[in-house]
Formats: structure tokens, C-alpha cells, sequence
């Protein structure tokens, strides 16, 4: 097929040298390579050839700047070289641009190229990793900090740490070239979104973000198998559902399959009304497929269906997809999970393409080739396009392999032949929605003799290889070519290999220094003088020069040894071998360990500045005359990211002269099928396909085992014994290792901790006395082989078992099976019972499954143990009775009698006597639950914040700061601050909820209580000034200070203005010192009017901290003559008929704060000794009081109390005479705030205390029937079951109402408990989030709380709650709902509900 003085070679070559002996071509020809951008102070290198010099040539390379030139290489030669020379790179401050200059002369040549490069400095690189990309709330974020060096060495930098809503910071901390590790704890309240960590480097900041996400690890996994995309005209459709539990074994259960085409959405299709759907629903049904199965051995089921189903309505209401959709119910638990897939349907129902053709081919000569229609067997038409248009070649069939060969005689054809393939009579596109066959086109090269000015066909193709090359080998790098219409004899072929640094021969040899990315650029010297060229990108293994390596060195069963080493290894080894000598290391190693990274080697080098030279920075771009356009001239791209100076031709030129005109690059056509189309422009009458939104399914949560810093001396070794975890899975290790030498990375490792066979208890999370359930115990087989095992549970006196699954406890399990056994439990008594069920593998003559049994030599025998707690019926009351008894010399004594209501649920009742040496020793005991009430807004909790600030400074302030307590109160200040800005909107200012309009006095009790942390935790500056910014804003001309929001307990009210009251709690803040003296004089104004109790207090406290004395003492003048005083006791109250418990400990705080505020006197301490008296009288079994805010003020008030009496002398005894016997304790200044308790063994009757020294108290636990009195507010409950459903469901019907004195109350609690075996439906639950006066909805284990904003008087609020059953309990007791106040918890009514389903049986 070829012609005389034309010849054509067409191999593979591998370069295994630098060059060939070449006939030589007209000319010395050169070339010098450089990367376009160099790093300042860096070894790197070019490369330079000189081709068939005629005489002797002097090459000088030189790199200039204004300041300097730098001569690189001066060689001399008549002979052909190929040289790459290693240089510094001269240092630059910021970066320069430069001239690579290159000469060659001798005495009849000369030539000369300039090229741009640009010198660059490139700052240490800085890596941020968290342990896991997501946390949940309540989690600790652990952290590190590396900085690295352009060749991946240690930098010694100073990290500071912030985040955009600063919630921790760290400032002046060094790495010393080694690992900053750091954690911060999230609060349990943690906004959920994204966070970051932002480390500051100077100018530079470096950030990185992780999640914080309430997800829950699934139980197992389902995946649907089918194909992305289906032909319109293939009949039958498979797909596979499949379910794996998290540790690997099949689900059983059934799996309900639908598979339907959806409506077009833009079509008009006309809406059906209906009763059931009013809303409407569309006249033409949407086509489904629905199926039910269960799944096989494997865990899977099959699923056939036909297009036939989808295609029997008007296409053109339907779209082109198919949605697929899976629910799989596990088999035993009810457990589901659902997945859903989307398949496109194509109309390519099949696809034409030529094989075995050639691409060139001689004048005259026959082109013979093949078609392939990939097993189809039918007609096809080939054509040939010239100019845009098409003419038939010749009809062709294809045979059973759906292949047609054919002859084309060239004799007719002048220049390329493009051909084409159709099974159409003619070219074009397709009709919409029409089935066709894909076709591509080939295109046949006329062989020419070569010149310079004919177009060459001739090419060069650098093999990429799909795999990455492997470290520390020689890798074969091939060259294909193709050779036409040269002189026959030989060719150069010449290959450059574009790294950062390393040393390269074909075969190449792939280092360290290569990683990530290497680029192999070949050319070659035709004899026309015509150069050819190509390159390719060659990924790399992601491999360091520091080796480190990491084994297991015991079998992971409860514990298991890792050995981190470092052979061959710099960074491990105390001696090396490097070029024959040896050299001692003294350094530390510092090495990591982690389970879930799974790409830090990517990361790692992608903190280089440069991994591969893609492009020319625009700045020195070199500038290319307009190149005069010759008859099929073609010239060859210039290698990305390099700089070649050479005499070639080989750049792509800026512009061409054409017949005087010069033609810049810019517009362009592209040709598809023959035809030319715009750019961008899609085919005419083509289906557009289906935009789907990208939806992520998240199936990746990873958790993390070890996060450690390991030392490695001098030996180069480490052992590190682990403690494996009781989660069955595959945990990958790795282990990084940074050095004065560099950055190592040890290969991924995993560790299966693996068992033969494991339990799985099912039970509910608490239940009532008196109902029993299905104890379900399940046992997974994880090992291939057959096994005996006997299920046992562990006898118990709290709970009796009566077995439901006959003689089944001791059978066979054979591979991959499991088994689930039940007994019927019911618990005898309350509290938390711990519920045991032991299997274990046993041997036995009987085969399973004609197989002889097994018994694994570990893990024989598996123990599982699960709590259940037993809950009395009724409502839970609690009593507490507290004494401040501060004998002198002498005992005191006090009696009580001790009784239960006649409705006392039998064994509910519990007692217990608690001594302090210090009055707020039970709120130290209890910092993170002073109230037992939810925390879930803003002001709530500053409940949990600022109680422990004035507890600390009270501490610190009298020696008694331990560094465990500054710890644990600390830790809630923390916490407490992280969710306090939840609550606080982009001005500065707070509210209830987080969102609405700021609230005036939760802003200001926040920036109280801010101020006064700072001194124990960080607070972010910015934060509080903006809160001060906001409370300006809202201070009027008078001084007093605007409302915005709602004041939070209503019985605050009076006769003064609600404004005074805030201005006054504005005042006495420690934060607003500016406006104090304006608010002052308004203050002033108002105190002609006394009617307010709580105000006039609040303001007897506000004067004292200005030191007005007249004002001061003219405020307690008058309450002290409306103080109540009873005995040794005395407080106040808003008025003569309001018994408000919490407005009163409030009150008679304030006065308490007023009088110890200013220097008191030894009257002012006896004085306040009465109301102190009174305030721990009040106080709960928990150290706090009724609500949020007389908590804070009455412990801020005792605190200052306790701070001013404090002495470091002094003990005393307690003795507590019961019924039955007596009770001794001692205090002493060794153990005053330790928290002594012990239970009573009798519940009523005659108590006496005698106390020699400091106080006690007695709480008195019990449970009572739900009581049916009528208060200001109720709650109705009205449940809906269907009792026919497979997994029940229940609805609650909630209606809540108050008809007290006020037009609305204070916020209102609702209280939920679940019945036993119930949880709420999530869906259910996100609905509820979103009712009516909702503000906030929590979960709290078996109840659902929900926050209502007010409740208006006389008219009912209605909410719904959906409840599934998880659990099956026989013998249901009704469960509680509560609704209360949740600043005067006293005004509460409760109610039952029950499950209709089993309301009409025998309880």
C-alpha cells in the first residue's frame, strides 16, 4: 500500500538512552529546557541539546537580571551532547522576573534566544488536621498544626487559632519544629453547620473547616445496583437492592421496590381534586413499578421490570428518567432504611465506530478497515464528508459479531478522507426522542513528501499508563510514532522529564523528589528539518524520602501492639548508610496515629506551591513575531510550564500574516458530525437531558481510636500497646513521622477487630413497673463455618425471664446466619436494672447442614450487658427541707415529722440526709444542673453560666480554688459561653431563641455575666463590645434604657414602668460605664413611686454600686418596713397576695446584695444572716432555687455573703436520729465543700439534728398518682392509633390552655413522656418544630420537651406529636404529659394518655 520514495514506520519504541545516531539535517540545531517559574534559593535544573553542529560550538547559558548575571554553562564541542545541569537559584524577596539567555556561536553560526522566567519565594507551607471531618455536639475537636518547607522539612512558626464567631483562641504558641497539637470541646448545644480553625502566621492566615452534624452511624448499609443509564428500546430492566451490616454480613428482611418515569413538571397536565387530596392531583397517573422481596443469603434481591411499563403514555408528559427507590425493613427489629437512584433513559440504542483502519494512506493505494456495531447484526451506509457535505461510499452488513469490513480504492480522492458511518440514508441528526445509533467518524491522512512547507502527518505519542508509577523503581516509558514521506535512514528522538528535582535515565527511575506529578516531554528532528513533538502527565505514588513504616506486632484481640520503624529511614534510624558513611542522628520523632484519613499523602503535597508546570504566568510570556502563513505549515505547542530556548520552530505563534492582514488567536469553530456548530450550541431537535440537582448521600461518618503523639528516640523503633474497642471493623492506620530531615509517611495499615460470632440485645429504653416486653437477643455468625451456641441469660432477683423460643437456646449457626431468641421479661424493681445474656460456642456431635460443628479458639464466648430503667407510676414530687445552723458554743437542734400523702405510690418513696460545711457546697456539687429543667434557650442557659462565675470568685477569693474545681467549672463556663452565642444576632445583642429581634435585658444579664467570666475562661472581646454598641443604641435621651423583647416573668410587673425595671438591671451590670450616670438620674426620678417591690429592690442595689448613699438608704428604709419576718427568718414578696417562690428569692437577694455591697457592718451581717436564713430555706435538693433568674442572683448574693463570714477556722458534728437508728457526720475545713450524703432507711416519722457547727438538710423523694386538680393552665391529650399496622403508629392530639388572672403567660413548658417501648417519629418531630408559638422542641431520652412561647389567655393551642413503636410492651401503663411555668414551675397540671389500641384491655 505504499509508493516508491514515500516510506512509513509505524512502532513502539522504548527510550532507553538519550539519543540515537541520526543522519544528520541541515544545520546545527539546539534546544535548552528550564520550568517557567523557579524557587528562590532552590537547587534546580535545566537541560540543553545541541544537535549535528558542522563545526565547533561554544554554548553559554546565562541568567540575568539588572543587578547581576549569573553564567550557568559554558561548553565547547563539536560533537553532538545532551547535558542537564544542576544550579542555585538566586535569592529574591517577593519575585523577579529574569532572562534565561542562551548563545551558541561558532565561526560561520550564531544564534541567540531569549526567554522570560520568573523567580519565586514560596513560603513555608502550614497543615491543619482534625482528627475526623465531623463531629457531633457535645464532642471534643482534637487538632494539629505542621508547617512545612518547600521540600516537606519542619519550620519553626507561631500559631495563633480563632473562628469567625471566636469561640476559643490560642495565642503565642510555637511548634519547635515539630507537632501543635490542640482540642476544644463543643458545647451539647453546638449550632450545627460548618466551623472552622484559622491558624495566623504572620500576615498569612491558613484555614480549615470540619462539621458539626447530629448524625447517627447507621446500622447497616443499603445499596441499589442498576445501571446510570438504560436504552429506551431495551426490554428488561435489572436491579439489585442490597443491605450489609457496618462489620460486613448480609441483612435479612424484605425490601419494597418502586421504580417509576415522573412528569415533565414544565408540561400543563390538568389537577384532579379528590377527598383524600384536596390539594390535587395530576389527570394522568405518573407510570410505577412496585415489588416486594425478601433478601437472599447474600442480603440482596432481584428486581426485573420492563421499559414497556414506562413508555405506554404520551412521551411527552414524561421525562427521561427513571427514579428507583428502596426501603429495606432488617427482620426481627423493624429497623429500615431507604435509598434512592436515578437511571437516565437514552435514545443510543446502539453505537457505530471504525476499527482497524488505518490513518494514512498513499495516493492510489486501496484503504481497507472495519465497522464495528458492538454485536449488532444489521445494515449500516459508509459516507465520506468533504467541504460539509456527505456522499455514499458504500452499503455494508454487518456479520453475527456485528462487524462489516470493507475496500475503499483511493484513486478518486485528493488530500484527507474523513468517513463516516450511519445506519440512515442520509447524514444529520436524529428527530427528538427518537432511537438512534451513535456513529463516529475517521479520518485518513494523505502521505506528501515532507517539506517545510507541507503539512507533516508524521507524530510522536508519549504512552501515558493508567496506573500511577511506583516509588523507587524503573518504570518502561513508551514511545509510539509514526514516520511518513521522510528520507529513509535514522531520527533523533529526544525526551525531556520536567520535575521539581531528581535525577531521571530511561528506564526512569521514579524518586521521592518526583512525587506527585511528572512530565515526560519527547521530540524529534525530522530529516525535512520538521520537529515533532508530545508529552505526558505521569501521576506518581504520593512517597517521602523519610521512610517510615508501621506494623502490627500481636493479633488484635482486646489489646494488640503496633511498632512504628523507620529502616532505611533518616528520620528513625540513630545510624544510616548514605554513600558508604555513616552519621549519628539526636533528635525526637514525633509520630501520629489515626483511623480515618484517608488521603493525607494528597494533602500533603497539596500544600506545594508547584506539582506540576501547567501553564506560563502572563508577565513573561515571550513575545513571537507575526509568523508569515505558509501552505500546510503546522506548528507544534510549547510544553506546559516550560521554557525552551531553541532554534526550532516549536511555539505556537500570537498571530499569522495571511495575504497582508494579520490574524490574532480567539474565535474558533468546532466540527460534530460533519457539520460545523458554534461553540457551546447544542444539536437542533436534540432531547436536552434531564438537570437533576447533585445530591450528596453522606454514607462516610468516620470515628476516631487513636489521636496520640508518640516520641521516637534515638533506636528508631517504637511499640505502642493499644486497647482495641468493641466495634467490629476494619480501622485503617497511618503513621507520619516530621524531622529536621522531612516529612515521612508510613503505608496505610489496617487492623480487623474481628469476633466469630457476636449479641445484639433488643429492649426498650425504660419501661413502668408493672408492663413486661419481648427481651429479643440476637446472635450473628461472622465466621464461614457451622457452630454450636448456647444462649444464656444471666439469672437476676430485679427481673423474671420466661422463655419464648422453645428448645432453640442451644442450636446451629452456620456461616454468615443469625438467630434471634426471646424471653418474655418482667422487672420486679425500680431503678436502673442491668439486663445480661451470654452466648457461647460449645462443641457437639451434631452436625449442622451435613457439617461437622466448629469451636473458634477465640472469642468462644460473648457477654452483652444493657441497662434498662424501671420507673415508678405517677408523677415524681420532691420535698426539700434545709436548716442554716450556725451554733456558737452550744448545739442547736431541730426536729421534724416526716410524712407521705395517702397517695403514695407503694416503693416510690425515697429519702436521703445531706451535710455541707459551706452554704453553697451543694451548688458546687451541681454546677451543670442546678435546676432540673431544660436549658434550651437563651436565658435559660445563662443558668448554667453564671453560677459558676460567682461560685469561682468566691472560691478564689477565699483560698479554696482547687485546680480540679477551676477544671470542672471552667469546663461549664466554656461550654456555657460556646452556646450562649447560638442566641446572639450579627449586632451584638441576644435573644430568647436565636432569632427575632434582640432582647434588651437578656443582652444586658449576658454582658453581665461575660465581663465577670473573662477572668476565668476566654471571652471574645468583639463580643461583648457589641453588646455594649447594641445597649447604647437603646438608651433614650431621658437615660433609661428602651425595651426590645419581652420581660421574661411577668410577675415582674407593677406599678413602675417595665423601663425603669430594665434601666435598673442595665445600671447595676458592670459593663455599661458610659451611659451609668444618664441612666442614674432617670432611676432617680422614679423612686417617688415604691409600689414595686422587685424594682425598689433592684434599685436599693443599683444605688449602693454608685455609691449614692442617701438614695441607698432611702430604698431600704422602706423595705425594710414591708420586709416579712417569721422567726430568724426574713424576705420579701412583690405584694401582700403574690406567693411567687422564685420572685421572692429574687427580691430578697437584691436587698441582700444591697446591704453587703458597701462595706457592711457587723449589724449589716446580722441583718443579712435572716435573709440568708430564708434563701437556703428556699434552696432545691440541687443547690438551686425555682428558675434561671433567682438562681443566679440568690447564689451571686450568698456568694458575697459566704466571701464576707468566711473563716478558716472552726468544725462541727452532726448527728441525725431517725426511727430506726442514727446518723453521724463530721465537717472540718479539710472537707467543708465536700458534699456528704447518705439514704435513710425510714421514709416518715420523727426526725431530730443535733449540729455542733454548720448545716444539713433532708429531701424527700416520691412519686404520686398524675393529679386531676384544675390550675390556670391544662393540657389535653387525645391519641390516635391504627391498630391494624404492622409497626404502630400513635398520634397525640395536644391542647393546651390557660385561664389564669394575666392577658398571657411567661413561657411555657410542655413535657412529653413516651410510653414504654415508644419513641416520637422524627418526621413528626421536625413538624412539631415548626407549630404554632413553638420556639424550640428537644429530645431528653424518653421525653419530648417543647417550648411554647405564651399561651394566650382562654383560648386553646393545639400541637400533634406522631409516635412509632420500637418495642412491643405488654401491660402498658399510661405515660405523663406535663405543662408548667417556667419561671414559677409551681403553676403546672399534668394528664395521661394511653395507646387506644390497648386501652380497652385489662390493665
Amino acid at each position: 500500500m505504499g509508493r516508491p520514495g514515500i516510506q512509513m514506520w509505524t512502532w513502539k519504541l522504548c527510550v532507553l538512552s538519550w539519543m540515537c545516531v541520526g543522519q544528520a539535517v541541515a544545520g546545527p540545531q539546539y534546544m535548552v529546557a528550564i520550568p517557567a517559574i523557579l524557587e528562590s534559593g532552590a537547587e534546580t535544573k535545566f537541560c540543553a541539546s545541541l544537535l549535528q553542529p558542522s563545526e565547533t560550538l561554544e554554548m553559554s547559558v546565562t541568567l540575568m537580571s539588572q543587578e547581576k548575571n549569573t553564567i550557568l554553562l559554558k561548553k565547547s564541542s563539536s560533537k553532538e551532547f545532551h547535558t542537564c545541569t544542576e544550579f542555585k537559584v538566586p535569592l529574591v524577596q517577593d519575585e523577579m522576573v529574569q532572562n534565561f539567555v542562551v548563545e551558541v556561536r561558532g565561526n560561520t553560526f550564531y544564534s541567540k534566544e531569549v526567554r522570560k522566567v520568573k523567580i519565586k519565594v514560596y513560603r513555608p507551607m502550614t497543615f491543619i488536621q482534625t482528627e475526623k471531618p465531623i463531629y457531633l455536639p457535645g464532642q471534643t475537636v482534637h487538632f494539629r498544626v505542621i508547617t512545612l518547607d518547600t521540600k516537606l522539612r519542619p519550620v519553626n512558626q507561631l500559631v495563633s487559632d480563632s473562628n469567625s464567631n471566636r469561640i476559643g483562641q490560642w495565642l503565642n504558641e510555637t511548634s519547635n519544629s515539630k507537632i501543635l497539637q490542640l482540642s476544644y470541646a463543643l458545647n451539647s448545644e453546638a449550632r450545627e453547620g460548618a466551623y472552622q480553625v484559622t491558624v495566623s502566621i504572620g500576615l498569612d492566615k491558613i484555614q480549615h473547616s470540619f462539621k458539626v452534624e447530629k448524625y447517627v452511624l447507621p446500622k447497616f448499609d443499603l445499596q441499589i445496583n442498576a445501571s446510570d443509564e438504560v436504552s429506551i428500546n431495551r426490554e428488561e430492566i435489572k436491579a439489585e437492592v442490597c443491605a450489609t451490616y457496618t462489620y460486613g454480613q448480609p441483612v435479612p428482611g424484605s425490601v419494597d421496590f418502586k421504580v417509576c418515569r415522573p412528569l415533565d413538571a414544565y408540561v400543563g397536565i390538568p389537577l384532579v381534586i379528590t377527598r383524600e387530596h384536596p390539594e390535587g392531583i395530576p389527570e394522568i397517573p405518573m407510570p410505577c413499578y412496585k415489588e416486594t422481596k425478601q433478601t437472599d443469603k447474600r442480603g440482596c434481591a432481584t428486581f426485573i421490570f420492563t421499559m414497556s411499563t414506562f413508555t405506554k403514555i404520551d412521551q411527552k408528559v414524561l421525562r427521561d428518567v427513571l427514579q428507583l427507590s428502596a426501603n429495606m425493613e432488617e427482620e426481627g427489629t423493624g429497623i429500615s432504611r431507604s435509598q434512592e437512584k436515578t437511571t437516565v433513559i437514552s435514545y443510543v440504542v446502539g453505537k457505530l465506530s471504525f476499527t482497524d483502519t488505518p490513518k494514512i494512506y498513499n495516493k492510489g493505494s486501496n484503504v481497507e478497515g472495519k465497522v464495528s456495531a458492538f454485536g449488532l447484526h444489521f445494515n449500516v451506509i459508509l459516507y465520506t464528508v468533504q467541504l460539509k457535505q456527505s456522499r455514499w461510499l458504500q452499503n455494508l452488513t454487518t456479520d453475527s459479531d456485528g462487524v462489516a469490513t470493507f475496500s475503499l480504492s483511493t484513486a478518486d480522492f485528493k488530500g484527507d478522507i474523513h468517513l463516516q458511518v450511519s445506519d440512515t440514508p442520509t447524514l444529520g441528526y436524529p428527530p427528538y426522542r427518537t432511537p438512534y445509533y451513535d456513529s463516529k467518524d475517521h479520518t485518513v491522512s494523505l502521505a506528501t513528501l515532507s517539506s517545510p512547507d507541507t503539512k507533516t502527518v508524521s507524530f510522536l505519542d508519549v504512552k501515558k499508563k493508567d496506573e500511577p508509577l511506583s516509588c523507587d523503581k524503573e518504570e518502561d516509558i513508551s514511545i509510539q510514532y509514526t514516520v511518513v514521506g521522510e528520507a529513509q535512514g535514522f531520527m533523533d528522538v529526544m525526551y525531556l522529564v520536567s520535575v521539581n528535582e531528581g535525577k531521571v535515565s530511561f528506564k526512569l527511575t521514579v524518586s521521592p523528589d518526583m512525587a506527585p506529578d511528572v512530565q515526560v516531554v519527547a521530540y524529534a528532528i525530522l530529516p525535512s528539518e520538521t520537529v515533532i513533538a508530545n508529552s505526558a502527565d505521569f501521576s506518581t505514588e504520593k512517597c517521602f524520602s523519610q521512610k517510615v513504616s508501621l506494623r502490627r506486632t500481636k493479633t488484635c484481640g482486646k489489646g494488640c501492639s503496633c511498632q512504628i520503624l523507620g529502616a532505611e529511614s533518616k528520620c528513625l534510624l540513630p545510624f544510616l548508610e548514605g554513600g558508604g558513611k555513616k552519621s549519628r542522628l539526636s533528635m525526637e520523632d514525633i509520630f501520629w496515629i489515626y483511623n480515618f484519613e484517608p488521603n493525607l499523602s494528597f494533602q500533603i503535597f497539596q500544600l506545594l506551591p508547584v506539582t506540576k508546570l501547567s501553564y506560563i504566568p502572563y508577565d513573561i510570556e515571550d513575545s513571537v513575531e507575526c509568523l508569515p502563513v505558509r501552505p500546510k505549515r503546522d506548528v507544534l505547542p510549547y510544553p506546559n510550564g516550560m521554557k525552551m530556548a531553541t532554534n526550532l520552530d516549536i511555539r505556537e505563534p500570537s498571530c499569522l500574516k495571511y495575504k497582508g492582514r494579520e490574524y490574532y488567536q480567539g474565535h474558533r469553530e468546532v466540527m460534530a458530525a460533519g457539520f460545523p456548530v458554534p461553540e457551546g450550541a447544542g444539536a437542533p431537535n436534540m432531547p436536552s437531558p434531564d438537570i437533576s440537582p447533585l445530591v450528596t448521600v453522606r454514607t462516610f461518618f468516620p470515628e476516631t481510636w487513636i489521636w496520640d503523639l508518640v516520641e521516637v528516640g534515638e533506636s528508631g523503633t517504637k511499640d505502642v500497646s493499644l486497647t482495641v474497642p468493641d466495634t467490629i471493623t476494619t480501622w485503617e492506620t497511618e503513621a507520619f513521622c516530621l524531622s529536621p530531615q522531612g516529612f515521612g509517611l508510613a503505608p496505610r495499615k489496617n487492623i480487623t477487630v474481628f469476633q466469630p460470632f457476636f449479641l445484639e440485645l433488643s429492649l426498650p429504653y425504660s419501661i413502668i413497673r408493672g408492663e413486661h416486653f419481648e427481651l429479643k437477643a440476637t446472635t450473628f455468625n461472622y465466621l464461614t463455618s457451622c457452630i454450636m451456641v448456647t444462649v444464656t441469660p444471666t439469672p437476676s432477683l430485679d427481673y423474671t425471664l420466661t422463655p419464648l423460643s422453645g428448645d432453640q437456646y442451644t442450636s446451629c449457626l452456620c456461616g454468615s446466619e443469625r438467630k434471634t431468641l426471646s424471653w418474655t421479661m418482667a422487672p420486679s424493681v425500680l431503678g436502673v436494672v442491668n439486663v445480661s445474656v451470654t452466648a457461647e460456642a460449645v462443641t457437639s456431635q451434631i452436625s449442622c447442614d451435613n457439617e461437622i460443628v466448629s469451636v473458634p479458639e477465640r472469642g468462644r464466648i460473648d457477654v452483652v450487658t444493657r441497662p434498662l430503667i424501671v420507673k415508678a407510676e405517677g408523677t415524681e414530687m420532691t420535698k426539700t427541707y434545709n436548716w442554716l445552723l450556725c451554733p456558737k458554743g452550744k448545739a442547736l437542734t431541730e426536729e421534724m415529722d416526716i410524712q407521705l400523702p395517702e397517695n403514695v405510690i407503694d416503693g416510690s418513696a425515697r429519702a436521703s440526709v445531706s451535710v455541707l460545711g459551706d452554704i453553697l457546697g451543694r451548688a458546687l456539687k451541681n454546677l451543670d444542673g442546678l435546676l432540673q429543667m431544660p436549658y434550651g434557650c437563651g436565658e435559660q442557659n445563662m443558668a448554667l453560666l453564671a453560677p459558676n462565675i460567682y461560685i469561682l470568685e468566691y472560691l478564689r477569693n477565699t483560698q479554696q480554688l482547687t485546680p480540679a474545681i477551676r477544671e470542672k467549672a471552667t469546663n461549664f463556663l466554656t461550654s456555657g459561653y460556646q452556646r450562649q452565642l447560638n442566641y446572639k444576632d450579627k449586632d451584638g445583642a441576644y435573644s430568647t431563641f436565636g432569632a427575632g429581634p434582640g432582647n434588651t435585658w437578656l443582652t444586658a444579664f449576658v454582658l453581665r455575666s461575660f465581663s465577670k467570666a473573662q477572668s476565668f475562661i476566654y471571652i471574645d472581646p468583639a463580643n461583648i463590645e457589641a453588646s455594649v454598641t447594641w445597649l447604647k443604641s437603646k438608651q433614650r435621651k431621658n437615660g433609661c434604657f428602651e425595651q426590645s423583647g419581652k420581660l421574661f416573668n411577668n410577675r415582674m410587673k407593677g406599678g413602675v414602668s417595665d423601663e425603669v425595671t430594665l434601666s435598673a438591671y442595665i445600671t447595676a451590670g458592670p459593663a455599661v460605664h458610659g451611659p451609668v450616670i444618664a441612666s442614674l438620674s432617670c432611676l432617680k426620678e422614679s423612686i417617688s413611686d415604691l409600689s414595686n417591690t422587685y424594682t425598689t429592690a433592684l434599685l436599693a442595689y443599683v444605688f449602693t454600686l454608685a455609691r449614692d448613699m442617701e438614695t441607698r438608704a432611702h430604698l431600704l428604709k422602706h423595705l425594710d418596713a414591708v420586709g416579712l419576718q417569721e422567726g430568724g427568718f426574713l424576705h420579701w414578696s412583690q405584694t401582700a397576695t403574690e406567693t411567687s417562690a422564685s420572685l421572692s428569692v429574687e427580691i430578697s437577694s437584691y436587698v441582700l446584695l444591697a446591704k453587703l455591697s458597701a462595706s457592711p457592718t457587723v449589724e449589716d451581717l446580722g441583718y443579712a444572716s435572716r435573709i440568708v436564713r430564708w434563701l437556703t430555706s428556699q434552696q432545691n435538693y440541687y443547690g438551686g432555687f425555682s428558675s434561671t433568674q433567682d438562681t443566679v442572683v440568690a447564689l451571686q448574693a450568698l456568694a458575697l455573703y459566704s466571701t464576707l463570714v468566711f473563716s478558716l477556722k472552726g468544725s462541727s458534728t452532726v448527728t441525725v436520729q431517725s426511727p430506726s437508728g442514727q446518723l453521724m457526720f463530721d465537717v472540718n475545713q479539710n472537707n467543708k465543700l465536700l458534699y456528704q450524703e447518705k439514704q435513710l432507711q425510714d421514709v416518715t416519722g420523727k426526725y431530730s439534728l443535733e449540729v455542733k457547727g454548720t448545716a444539713c438538710a433532708i429531701s424527700l423523694v416520691y412519686n404520686i398518682p398524675t393529679p386531676a386538680d384544675v390550675t390556670a393552665l391544662s393540657v389535653e391529650v387525645k391519641p390516635e392509633a391504627d391498630c391494624t399496622s404492622k409497626r404502630p403508629k400513635l398520634s397525640l392530639n395536644l391542647t393546651s390552655l390557660y385561664s389564669g388572672k394575666e392577658s398571657s403567660t411567661n413561657m411555657v413548658i410542655l413535657d412529653i413522656k413516651m410510653l414504654s417501648g415508644f419513641v416520637p417519629d422524627p418526621e413528626s418531630l421536625n413538624m412539631l418544630k415548626r407549630a404554632l408559638l413553638v420556639d424550640r422542641v428537644e429530645q431528653k431520652e424518653d421525653h419530648v420537651l417543647v417550648y411554647i412561647r405564651e399561651l394566650p389567655k382562654n383560648i386553646g393551642i393545639n400541637h400533634s406529636l406522631k409516635l412509632i413503636q420500637e418495642h412491643q410492651v405488654e401491660n402498658l401503663k399510661p405515660a405523663v404529659v406535663k405543662i408548667y411555668d417556667y419561671y414559677q414551675p409551681s403553676d403546672q397540671s399534668d394528664t395521661e394518655y394511653i395507646n387506644p389500641c390497648v386501652a380497652g384491655k385489662d390493665l
